[in-house]
């Protein structure tokens, strides 16, 4: 029941739309019978639950607007013939009308903002007030949000760090010594680490020996604050600091300390290809061993009720079967696996498809029990794991395309002749088309003539010769199928990192929901590494101990301090 009246056509009229498509979609996940209208008033349940709520008193009221109390004043009612100009800007008059005015901003707190010559905190509103009543008051664009540094390193505390530290102390006893005074400097009681200019010279500059104590709040300054470091790379960061700090192993301390920044792991993107090697999926035995199986769509509503193709693959001959259905549930899904499928061309022993609700049900599992074939899936977010099949969807839709209507509603009627067309021409990998490695012939098709006679021969001579014929186009589509698997492999780990984690590792997982610029790539709270299957990897969340499945080219390893 819903109060929106054009819901309740949505399942029987056709209607070109995406969005009223995308909506179909979800509703076809749910066994819906019909749709009935029912007053607004009546609907009061689901109208409640989509309402905002309000779990807390009106921020507008907060005591940092610089309001008490919600009766302390009351709010005279503006009307369209009001103007600005006309209302007396006395104290209790101005705040009114600024309180009416801020009603209309959204309910999220603005950032306070810093008074750099008193270093008092105001807030947007306040500025506001400012201007309603002051002309001579700075613009707010002028100031700087109050927590908008994070550099706390402080270099007055260099000599007392320098003292405490037992390593600087050791080289300042020893600065007797040539080899020490080569390379060490102590002036006002501050001990410098003596650095060439550069490869080229042999002049040498004096640098600030860092004691260990200080170095953390150093990289916090030049790395995470807006101003110094802005969360740039490792050679920005190492160029600033090499001219003025020096301690043992600089830049091993600059890469481990990037690393670990959760923030960069989150939104930097990365110049390299995935992590991972190719691992193609080895052809089987013979045909109908191993199918592949998805749904394509939804497509324009044809007058046949169509909007979905279901689309079977094998893996051996590249034999393509396509259904058009009217929509992708359980039920449909395994009512057309039966009869367009199973009992055409038999039972297979592998089926593979995507983690879909149509594949992946409980009545999907009951006929996998009850008919004898096994039926595995893909890789959450790695469609590249059912590639033969989404290969052919890319091939398909194109073709469909270019021979229907003007309407665009009648691609039904020429799925099963591309389909034929594909299934009879040669495939590029097995070289072979999918009719021949299947039937052991070529197909006759209408630009071919016709025969002017006809030879008999016996039974068994014919079946003799189309068993030795059918081992042939196997062999040798089956080290066709094995030579461009190779080729493949070799161009895709062309310049492809093949990193190993172990268990115990900590790792950041990619965000395949992630739509803006300025959204995070990678999840926020490190995971754990429980189980290694390389390229596959089980990893469990340290808050809610949900464990996960993800690819090598999904993780994102990260050091924590």
């Amino acid at each position: 029941m819903t109060d929106h009246c054009p819901l309740c056509c949505i399942m029987q009229k056709t209607i070109k739309n995406n969005r009223v498509n995308r909506i179909t979609l979800l509703l076809q996940e749910y066994n819906i019978e019909k749709v009935i209208r029912i007053r607004g008033c009546y609907n009061c349940l689901p109208d409640y639950l989509s309402r905002y709520p309000l779990e807390q008193e009106d921020e507008l009221f907060n005591i940092e607007y610089g309001l008490a109390s919600k009766d302390s004043f009351s709010i005279p009612p503006l009307t369209s013939q009001d103007k600005v100009s006309d209302i007396p800007l006395t104290t209790d008059t101005a705040k009114s009308h600024i309180v009416a005015t801020m009603t209309l901003r959204p309910r999220k707190k603005q950032p306070k903002l810093l008074d750099d010559s008193t270093g008092a905190l105001h807030s947007h509103d306040d500025f506001a007030t400012s201007d309603l009543t002051s002309k001579s008051n700075v613009s707010a664009s002028s100031k700087i949000p109050a927590h908008f540094s994070t550099n706390y390193f402080d270099i007055t505390h260099l000599k007392t760090e320098q003292d405490k530290d037992p390593f600087i102390q050791r080289i300042i006893s020893n600065l007797h010594c040539k080899s020490y005074r080569l390379s060490f400097l102590q002036e006002d009681n501050i001990l410098y680490k003596l650095v060439s200019i550069d490869r080229y010279s042999e002049r040498k500059r004096k640098v600030i020996y860092l004691p260990s104590s200080m170095i953390t709040s150093l990289l916090r300054a030049a790395h995470d604050d807006p101003i110094n470091g802005g969360h740039f790379s490792l050679a920005r960061t190492y160029h600033k600091l090499k001219n003025h700090f020096w301690w043992p192993k600089v830049q091993n301390t600059i890469y481990k300390y990037i690393q670990s920044c959760r923030l960069c792991k989150q939104y930097n993107i990365s110049r390299y290809k995935k992590y991972g090697h190719l691992h193609p999926i080895s052809p089987p035995a013979g045909p109908f061993e191993l199918i592949g199986i998805d749904f394509c769509g939804p497509l324009a509503r044809t007058p046949r009720e169509n909007q979905y193709v279901m689309i079977l693959t094998d893996y051996f001959t590249r034999h393509v079967t396509a259904v058009a259905l009217p929509n992708c549930t359980a039920e449909t899904t395994a009512q057309s696996l039966f009869n367009d499928f199973f009992c055409k061309y038999g039972v297979p022993s592998v089926i593979l498809s995507d983690r879909g609700t149509h594949f992946h049900n409980r009545l999907m599992e009951n006929i996998q029990k009850l008919i004898g074939y096994n039926h595995i899936y893909s890789t959450a977010y790695h469609p590249q794991t059912n590639g033969v099949v989404e290969r052919f969807n890319a091939t398909f839709i194109p073709q469909i395309a270019k021979l229907q209507n003007a309407q665009a509603n009648n691609w039904d009627e020429y799925l099963q002749a591309v389909v034929f067309a594909y299934n009879s021409g040669i495939h590029k990998v097995t070289q072979f088309s999918p009719y021949q490695l299947l039937f052991g012939r070529s197909p006759r098709l209408p630009i071919h003539a016709p025969s002017a006679h006809y030879t008999f021969t016996k039974p068994h001579d014919y079946f003799e010769q189309l068993k030795r014929t059918l081992h042939i186009f196997h062999e040798t589509s089956r080290e066709n199928i094995l030579q461009q698997q190779q080729l493949a492999k070799v161009r895709y780990d062309r310049n492809r990192l093949n990193l190993h984690l172990k268990t115990g590792d900590k790792v950041l997982t990619r965000l395949h929901n992630s739509r803006g610029k300025l959204d995070p790539k990678f999840s926020s709270i490190p995971k754990t590494v429980v189980y290694v299957n390389h390229p596959l990897y089980a990893v469990q969340d340290e808050q809610t101990h949900e464990l996960m499945q993800f690819l090598i080219g999904d993780l994102r390893p990260i050091l924590l301090d």
